[in-house]
């Protein structure tokens, strides 16, 4: 099982307690810039009767400019505990950490400061979003070598064994539910990351649907895993 670092489950929870309100009362839309219709019309190429290089891409210079630097990107976020949510780009996706990450990084298998306040049985008291039920579950088909063969779910893999033609067979996600973090979800900064202050490099239309309600900040993936499969 995946632990955090000497102290710091204790140590973190109580840290932040005190600002955790902050974060409980607040969920913000990070994209809402980007989906301002005035900026949406505004970088629409397909109104124009003229496109010069300068609008194309996302140098927004001409090809003859080389020495183009990237956009200055701000990492200064306030403390675990002290910074609003941010809403869900759609149901189901991954959040963004909305907090400074700095001392919490590089996650280990054996130290991951995350787990200090975002274990279920400590994130309500502080503030912070829980772990999913689904990162406490394992969806990968039971793999074994049995008599010199492959199985997986109990079934041989092989097109000539008229079982199993290969591993993408395996359609429905079992569901192995697990009284600790599934391995397979410690690094969480895979899948998490921290938001840096700067504009969008390009409008955006995108709009999800379903995303209302306790979806903006919560999760229910462990209820639609297999949503749609036969």
């Amino acid at each position: 099982m995946i632990k955090g670092g000497a102290g710091t489950p204790t140590d973190v929870a109580t840290k932040h307690a005190a600002t955790a309100a902050v974060a409980v009362s607040k969920v913000i839309d990070i994209n809402t810039k980007a989906c301002d219709p005035e900026r949406i019309k505004k970088e629409d190429l397909g109104n124009k009767k003229e496109v010069g290089e300068e609008v194309l891409g996302l140098r927004k210079t001409t090809l003859f400019e080389e020495d183009v630097k990237p956009v200055a990107a701000k990492f200064e976020r306030p403390a675990p505990g002290a910074a609003p949510k941010f809403e869900r780009a759609y149901v189901n996706a991954p959040p963004m950490i909305p907090h400074s990450v700095d001392g919490l990084l590089p996650i280990t298998q054996n130290n991951n400061q995350c787990l200090g306040c975002h274990m279920p049985d400590v994130a309500k008291g502080v503030g912070a979003t829980a772990i999913p039920a689904s990162h406490f579950t394992n969806y990968r088909p039971t793999t074994v070598l049995k008599n010199g063969e492959f199985e997986k779910e109990g079934k041989k893999i092989g097109i000539s064994k008229g079982e199993m033609g290969n591993t993408s067979d395996i359609k429905i996600a079992k569901a192995k539910k697990l009284n600790h973090l599934y391995q397979g979800r410690f690094n969480c900064s895979q899948c998490h990351a921290p938001q840096a202050n700067i504009e969008t490099a390009v409008a955006n239309t995108f709009k999800s649907d379903g995303l209302t309600g306790d979806l903006k900040s919560g999760s229910n993936l462990v209820d639609m895993m297999n949503e749609g499969v036969k």
